[in-house]
């Protein structure tokens, strides 16, 4: 390693650990590294402004916009309510439903635009069964952050293997004739919802008898205990929120055949985004309906700026050649016994992205894997387990997924008072422990063990 690597090292290792102990904006942290790179001779302006993937970055950000305005139709709020009445008012069976509902959104929407949206529908319910907030809202939290990884458009992790490896949408679906990331986080997602269910959710009881009296009732509902929705729903404009479905289920279909289309995933995404706009824009004509300034206006361009001195820094780290002295080094453990070392990748990553940002991680060690499959070793097992354990590994800490700061901040705003670690590991470490370890068996029978043989 020659000076110029070191460089990237130290600007890239210093970046990180700036993003986990919170000294400044980790959006600032970014940008400042990949600058300190740039200004020491690493890598070039150009190369830097080559190394985003501006495809990943538009994506993201016209899914952004597709999900605000999804948020403003009521659906997710209507979806709450037959929640509470499905659940006949009991406890354990509401909070299961809210986070499956929250795990289900989360498949096609960010992660944290889902916390934003359902955080304060679920508050009303929660404090109407008198149950404890922050352990409820964590769960739904858990499971929004869990979701975001078995299709292309919930959560960044996904799109960065896109990225990489060139996984195309029904890639996540169904893959060299085995069931790749959905069906697997499916299944692991439902097994771990029934261990909770049993073990943790059956634990919060309510207080005291609940009452949530400001509610209409429906008549013939009156004599169920438990809390009510509005009778009529929540969706107001039944017109807007039929066009906002109707715009995001054609972007996940055109999606879907990408190949097909011979377009980018980002033109799609941003063909769909502003199709929406246009149509809402052109001829939306009723106020109640918001604007685009206001979808727009409730972006977070932090992120946005953090994956752009990611995507750089990363690039960085690859013209310099530390993936492959990485691979070099990790290339005869992975040749020798491929079942230990994908064991290993995965059960190293799943407590490191706990408190290391996870997209980082991620990207970070895709490439690596990349660099592997020069060497001989088939990457796709690598790839999948590294996708699967980066992102079940990141809800052990509020430091991991930008979608448990987001649900942390909103407890700690609604109580009054910070979120105590403990507290907050007394229901992450059993979430991660049994979604990780059904993940892990899943994917050793189904990639592991069959490219070992």
């Amino acid at each position: 390693m020659d000076l110029h690597a070191w460089t990237a090292l130290a600007a890239f290792s210093a970046t990180i650990l700036a993003v986990i102990t919170g000294i400044i904006d980790r959006s600032v942290a970014a940008l400042v590294g990949a600058a300190v790179m740039v200004w020491a001779g690493a890598i070039t302006e150009v190369e830097a402004f080559l190394s985003v993937d501006w495809n990943v970055i538009v994506t993201l950000l016209s899914v952004w916009v597709l999900a605000g305005y999804f948020g403003r139709t009521g659906i997710p709020e209507w979806m709450a309510a037959r929640a509470v009445r499905l659940s006949h008012g009991r406890p354990s069976a509401l909070l299961l439903i809210l986070c499956a509902l929250a795990g289900i959104l989360s498949i096609l929407i960010d992660n944290v635009v889902v916390i934003l949206m359902l955080a304060p529908v679920a508050l009303p319910i929660v404090r109407g069964l008198e149950l404890p907030l922050v352990p409820a809202l964590l769960m739904i939290g858990f499971c929004a952050n869990f979701m975001g990884a078995p299709l292309l458009l919930g959560d960044l992790p996904p799109q960065l293997l896109h990225s990489v490896s060139g996984a195309e949408f029904l890639d996540f679906i169904w893959q060299f004739g085995r069931p790749s990331s959905f069906p697997i986080l499916l299944v692991t997602f439902a097994g771990t919802l029934a261990v909770l269910y049993g073990a943790g959710f059956r634990a919060l009881r309510p207080r005291a008898i609940p009452v949530v009296a400001a509610v209409a009732l429906e008549p013939r509902e009156a004599a169920n205990p438990g809390p009510r929705m509005p009778a009529d729903g929540p969706i107001r404009d039944r017109a807007f929120a039929l066009v906002v479905l109707i715009a995001f289920l054609a972007t996940l279909v055109a999606m879907a055949f990408r190949q097909g289309l011979g377009v980018k995933l980002g033109f799609i995404a941003a063909s769909g985004a502003l199709s929406l706009i246009v149509v809402l824009e052109g001829f939306g004509g009723r106020s109640t309906r918001p604007a685009f300034a206001e979808v727009v206006g409730e972006l977070d361009w932090r992120v946005v700026f953090f994956y752009v001195g990611l995507f750089a820094l990363v690039g960085g780290l690859e013209k310099n050649g530390l993936f492959d002295h990485l691979a070099a080094q990790l290339a005869p453990l992975f040749a020798r016994d491929p079942t230990l070392g994908a064991t290993l990748l995965y059960w190293v990553t799943v407590p490191i992205v706990g408190v290391v940002e996870h997209d980082a991680y991620i990207l970070t060690f895709l490439h690596t894997i990349g660099d592997l499959s020069e060497q001989g070793v088939e990457p796709w097992p690598l790839w999948w387990m590294l996708l699967w354990s980066g992102t079940l590994g990141s809800n052990l800490t509020v430091a991991g997924a930008p979608a448990l700061y987001a649900v942390t901040s909103f407890c700690e705003r609604e109580e009054g008072r910070r979120v105590r670690l403990g507290e907050f590991l007394t229901w992450s470490v059993p979430f991660v422990l049994v979604s990780s370890g059904i993940c892990y068996a899943l994917g050793l029978l189904v990639w592991v063990l069959p490219y070992a043989r």
